[in-house]
């Protein structure tokens, strides 16, 4: 990342954090404040613990906050630290007034909870005697934060309260509670000392500072927004409603922007945004997203103009990685493709998908994703291909059924023609397909299996639903006798190659296990496979690499047929 995007990056502690008047504001539409109980004990516990041993520090991770002036800063990532930690400085302020109204050093805690307040919570302005908060929170929560916690006033109805509201004071009450049942309570100097160097001195914040948000932005996609609190999805919410009027009723379209987080979650929203963008616009890069959304949005109507888009095309996005979603239920012939696409992992052409639902009929549609899911298993599961190709491929596509130019599946294959494997290499590509046995890729296995199966056999095999277990016949962990049939130097690259792998009941995969293979190709001849039925007959006595080769070549020819775009 380079400096221009950067103010300053440097590390701080709490107090040097709210020190020399500085004041920090949550943005109006930022989520509202939703730590737990399980968020507040965490950090109780890493704050009580190191209570008492001065050398010890505990990080709190990255604080993000937009530089407004040089003592006015809004924070883009980070409200939930600092308020819980403000809720529980007024925690540790309300015990010492207690203990000054009891009689315990009236006039010294009176003074402690002044000045741990002036440093922490808000302090009085030398010109105007105004007190001013040094924390203001959300449009949801700052109210009450400030008219009664900073106050610490008790809510007349707490359990009325809105959820968030009703957190911040509970969280609050849990530090009274906690701290009521620790000996420090007892003692003025011990509570101060708790907040003043404990917590002021002893946490410690990766302070990244940045000039406005669409910096911020790039900070969180440069770092991935693993382990944030804010995402790129909240950055992009605050962009857009930070548009719309303050007079504008704002409860309808926050209502609207759940709903269509609901639909795609969280967050997928930049992915669904990407892909919504591209199928009108080439080369939208994620981390150019904010900045393509600024520029191009302005002003209340474009907002609204954009989530009605978004609202229409957010169903499809969703049913798009679910064989199960209602979508498929009313278009069935769409379902075994959805299948294959989720399988091969494919979004790159989720901007044509979104073009051919609005344009095309749900048998043509069900033919894109036909033809798609054939490109994508010649392109990337077998050659492997670069997958960044897809994306503008997409695009146009895309853009040619919107604009009317391509007006049926046969127009679409001539825009993506390009990206279609031809028989040969197809055919070559797979006489030398390897595929890990491990995790997803088992599925992936299985999937190829049954399919040949089904093309070779003429009956259905489900790779889903078939209970077929995957067969090595040259086993995973071969006992030396193979090694007259395999050189030993060529196991780690035979194992996994598809000439290898076949389907095999589960009782006779244990049957078998790592026996020699003239007792295994007894066993298949024994299975209701035809293709794993058919390695006996091709090698009856012996399994070698030139068996394996000649096997897989037969694979790959058959494979050539069977997935084949209707239009090529």
């Amino acid at each position: 990342m380079g400096k221009s995007n950067l103010l300053n990056t440097r590390t701080a502690n709490l107090l040097e954090l709210v020190s020399n008047g500085r004041i920090y504001r949550v943005p109006p539409f930022q989520r509202d404040y939703s730590w737990e109980e399980e968020q507040w004990e965490d950090l109780w516990n890493d704050i009580y613990e190191m209570h008492g041993m001065a050398e010890q520090r505990h990080y709190m991770g990255a604080l993000v906050v937009e530089a407004r002036s040089d003592r006015e800063f809004s924070i883009i990532d980070g409200q939930q630290r600092l308020a819980t930690l403000s809720l529980l400085g007024l925690a540790i302020i309300t015990l010492l007034g207690q203990l000054a109204e009891n009689g315990v050093e009236t006039e010294d805690n009176h003074e402690r909870a002044a000045a741990l307040r002036n440093r922490f919570i808000g302090e009085k302005d030398p010109a105007s005697l105004v007190e001013s908060s040094k924390l203001f929170l959300n449009r949801t929560d700052d109210a009450f934060y400030q008219d009664y916690l900073v106050q610490l006033r008790k809510p007349l109805n707490p359990r009325g309260l809105p959820k968030s509201n009703r957190l911040l004071w509970e969280c609050y009450g849990y530090f009274v509670k906690f701290l009521k049942e620790t000996p420090i309570v007892s003692s003025g100097e011990k509570l101060a000392t708790l907040l003043s160097d404990t917590v002021g001195r002893q946490l410690m914040f990766i302070l990244i500072t940045v000039d406005d948000e669409l910096n911020a932005y790039t900070v969180f996609e440069t770092l991935n927004a693993r382990g944030l609190e804010l995402s790129s999805t909240d950055l992009l919410k605050n962009y857009l409603f930070s548009r719309l009027k303050v007079t504008t009723d704002l409860e309808a379209p926050q209502r609207r922007w759940q709903a269509l987080l609901a639909t795609i979650r969280q967050e997928r929203f930049p992915e669904f945004l990407r892909y919504h963008l591209l199928c009108e616009q080439p080369k939208v890069r994620t981390e150019r997203l904010f900045k393509l959304v600024r520029d191009r949005i302005r002003t209340a109507q474009e907002v609204f103009g954009l989530m009605e888009e978004l609202e229409f095309r957010a169903e499809l996005f969703s049913a798009l990685s679910d064989v199960t979603h209602g979508y498929w239920i009313e278009n069935p012939a769409c379902r075994p493709y959805i299948r294959e696409l989720t399988l091969f992992r494919v979004r790159q052409m989720t901007p044509l998908f979104f073009a051919a639902w609005e344009r095309f009929t749900a048998e043509d549609f069900a033919r894109i994703l036909k033809l798609v899911s054939v490109l994508s298993f010649r392109y990337t599961i077998v050659s492997g291909l670069n997958t960044n190709a897809l994306e503008p491929v997409s695009h146009e596509a895309a853009k040619a059924i919107l604009d009317g130019v391509a007006r049926t599946p046969a127009d679409v294959f001539l825009y993506l023609k390009g990206i279609y494997v031809d028989d040969a290499r197809f055919q070559q590509d797979f006489a030398r397909l390897t595929i890990d046995t491990s995790g997803r890729r088992k599925q992936l296995a299985k999937y190829i299996l049954a399919r040949l199966e089904c093309e070779t056999s003429g009956r259905a095999c489900d790779a889903d639903t078939d209970p077929a277990s995957i067969e090595h016949i040259l086993p995973e962990n071969p006992s030396a006798e193979w090694e007259t049939m395999f050189p030993r130097d060529q196991w780690d690259r035979t194992i996994y190659r598809l000439g290898n792998l076949a389907l095999i009941e589960p009782s006779l995969n244990r049957q078998i296990g790592n026996a020699p293979y003239l007792e295994k190709a007894a066993a298949y001849l024994d299975s209701n496979y035809e293709i794993t039925r058919k390695i006996a007959d091709q090698a009856p006595d012996e399994w070698t690499p030139a068996r394996l080769e000649a096997r897989q070549e037969r694979l790959a020819r058959r494979a050539v047929h069977l997935w084949r775009a209707d239009f090529a």
